[in-house]
């Protein structure tokens, strides 16, 4: 109805004008007579209304669409064909539409084929680097270690930029099962054991061997790699612990890491999670990508899990996921 008065408001104002205009007009001739010519003002008023009543309530349709915008690409339907206008708008909205339908499929189909590039470029990478792994482990030489610790960190860059495309086709690649917690907090700190050794950081595990969990081992134990990985990279003092612990709060289970670093300052505390973000801490440790927090939170909101995390500056930080 709103959109309808604003449609007319131009043609109200001219009909308004023009009956002035013949006021004046007749006023100036003589025509002295106002009855009639109020009387003949109302026949033309109540001709003007009955016009704009059949005009709204054949169109009210088309108006009525107009108002309620699409929300998505599904939703696209033809206008309701009140008049020739709505027929022609309809034809210019189709054409749009399938134009930039086309546009969107040739754009998907490019990222699709990025996509599919990046991950055989990771996999054919990950064979290099797994055979400078095992010839790094036959030498006694002590730039072995290294370089043993370089293939670390490349083989973590690839895994996140592996995770970090397969994250968009998330229900495709993921398996929820039964899972013993523990388990697969061992594993994965035994996966990291040359990182913990490194920067001399010692994990302590107080996480209850009954506890069982539901989520994807191989998602989940990228989410737990990040958070030690963080935990380890702003560790600064010497023979610091990494505690790994697990409890039931209600109706979840959880399993807190806290770690015995700098602390993230309570100001970047609220955006740690967002891309690329690397804060204060970020600027000291040149390591960061800003990336590991936030393709944790993503994949945890993914298998269901939540994630949160306290910090003291100078102190340390606490991780929680929640299953």
């Amino acid at each position: 109805m709103k959109l309808f008065l604003r449609d007319h408001i131009p043609l109200l104002f001219l009909y308004f004008a023009q009956l002035v205009l013949i006021f004046i007009v007749y006023w100036l001739d003589g025509y002295r007579n106002l009855m009639v010519s109020l009387y003949a003002a109302m026949l033309s008023t109540v001709l003007l209304i009955g016009y704009l009543v059949y005009r709204f309530y054949s169109n009210r349709s088309f108006y009525k669409r107009l108002e309620e915008p699409f929300t998505s690409l599904d939703e696209f339907a033809p206008l309701p064909q009140a008049s020739l206008l709505s027929e022609e708008l309809n034809q210019l909205l189709d054409s749009q539409f399938r134009l930039y339908r086309t546009d969107l499929h040739t754009y998907k189909k490019r990222l699709d084929n990025h996509i599919q590039f990046i991950n055989q470029w990771v996999h054919q990478m990950k064979t290099p680097v797994s055979v400078i792994h095992l010839l790094v482990q036959e030498g006694d030489d002590p730039r072995f270690a290294a370089i043993g610790d370089e293939v670390d960190r490349l083989r973590k860059g690839l895994e996140m930029v592996l995770y970090t495309s397969r994250l968009d086709t998330f229900e495709r690649d993921f398996f929820v099962e039964t899972l013993p917690l523990e388990n697969v907090v061992r594993s994965v700190t035994s996966s990291q054991k040359r990182l913990f050794i490194r920067n001399r950081v010692f994990p302590v595990i107080e996480v209850d061997k009954e506890m069982m969990i539901s989520s994807d081992e191989k998602w989940l134990s990228f989410v737990i790699t990040q958070i030690i990985t963080n935990a380890i990279r702003y560790t600064t003092k010497e023979n610091a612990k990494l505690y790994f612990k697990s409890y039931t709060h209600g109706v979840h289970k959880v399993l807190e890491i806290r770690d015995e670093g700098v602390g993230i300052p309570s100001s970047d505390l609220p955006r740690v999670f967002d891309p690329y973000f690397t804060g204060e801490n970020g600027r000291s440790f040149q390591e960061s990508t800003g990336m590991g927090l936030y393709l944790s939170k993503q994949i945890c909101e993914k298998l269901g899990h939540q994630i949160e995390m306290d910090s003291v500056h100078n102190e340390g930080t606490t991780v929680r996921i929640l299953f």
